[in-house]
């Protein structure tokens, strides 16, 4: 049975409203990724070493990153010459298959959220200014609240002139409570406020906004890591997840933010906003593979419900969803 037949029989037995979500949300990048590799193969009688060429540039222009673009082509040309594949059009299963290893081999970390059965879970939230990460706060604290969950904000992001208030706005709009203090406060003043308010209230899910300066990576580690202490030494074992907020539109741009924060806070999971602003939604793949931090949330549009839990087959099956659906 072929990839796409595997994936179109998975997909359909799972929750039409997300995937359709996938199908819609990487609409951009299917149409100049999918558009491309179809183009390729149609000019193609043959699989040969200019078509790997061309294939490469393809991957190269969709952000997958070079140095997964490599290892995806090395790993193609390996499974093509093992099944004997003449027709280019049997790649396009092969690439989707592909990338759907790469992404799943990267590491064993989970794409779900590591949320506590019992008791309170604190939540961070680090990157830099303008990415979506006030937004990513809001919809997360709705997404939990439909689950029925008690949710709280911190309002830790004190340096930006509006952070605040526009934290409240979200507050206001999912029907949440936000801790915070004046404009230039000390964040982790606000931290050890909003962890004593959480742990009184007996709620299940503390989600705390941060400062994203990049401008002295020195006074961002400090501040993160001193962040950090005070929520610990309130709550053992915390924060639970560390996670960095990426605009997948600003591309390879996102990889090397992804990277310095990761060395000045230990990320445990990437949340990827606006995948449905742009054409290089490879970004995704190159993250995982390059970084080895698992993606937990795409950003798939603006409604409240268009942040998803990540998939890397739904991902796929956005990609190449109109070859998946035709699979007989």
């Amino acid at each position: 049975m072929s990839f796409f037949k595997k994936l179109k029989e998975k997909i359909t037995k799972q929750t039409e409203t997300v995937s359709e979500k996938f199908k819609d949300g990487l609409t951009k990048t299917r149409d100049n990724f999918s558009g491309k590799v179809n183009d390729l193969v149609a000019r193609y009688r043959k699989v040969d070493e200019e078509f790997f060429e061309e294939l490469e540039e393809i991957l190269i222009g969709a952000d997958v990153g070079f140095e997964t673009v490599m290892e995806l082509i090395d790993e193609l040309k390996m499974e093509v010459k093992r099944r004997n594949i003449q027709d280019p059009r049997e790649v396009q299963a092969v690439i989707s298959e592909k990338l759907v290893d790469i992404y799943e081999g990267a590491g064993d970390e989970e794409s779900t959220l590591n949320l506590e059965n019992e008791g309170l879970t604190v939540i961070l939230f680090v990157g830099v200014n303008g990415v979506g990460k006030t937004t990513t706060i809001g919809k997360l604290a709705h997404k939990f609240k439909q689950e029925g969950k008690s949710v709280l904000l911190a309002a830790g992001d004190t340096f930006r002139a509006g952070a605040i208030d526009q934290l409240e706005v979200w507050g206001e709009r999912v029907g949440v409570d936000v801790i915070k203090q004046a404009e230039g406060s000390d964040p982790a003043a606000v931290m050890y406020d909003a962890v004593r308010a959480a742990k009184s209230r007996g709620v299940d899910i503390l989600l705390c906004d941060t400062a994203g300066r990049l401008q002295n990576k020195v006074n961002l580690m400090k501040e993160l890591e001193k962040v950090k202490r005070v929520i610990e030494r309130e709550v053992p074992g915390a924060p639970h997840e560390v996670l960095l907020v990426l605009d997948a539109t600003t591309g390879q741009n996102a990889l090397i933010q992804a990277k310095t924060f990761k060395e000045a806070t230990n990320v445990s999971g990437i949340v990827l906003t606006k995948l449905d602003g742009t054409a290089k939604g490879g970004i995704v793949i190159a993250i995982r593979n390059e970084l080895n931090i698992p993606v937990k949330f795409v950003g798939l549009g603006e409604k409240m419900d268009d942040l998803q839990e990540f998939d890397a087959e739904k991902y796929v099956y956005g990609l190449f969803a109109d070859l998946v659906e035709e699979a007989e």
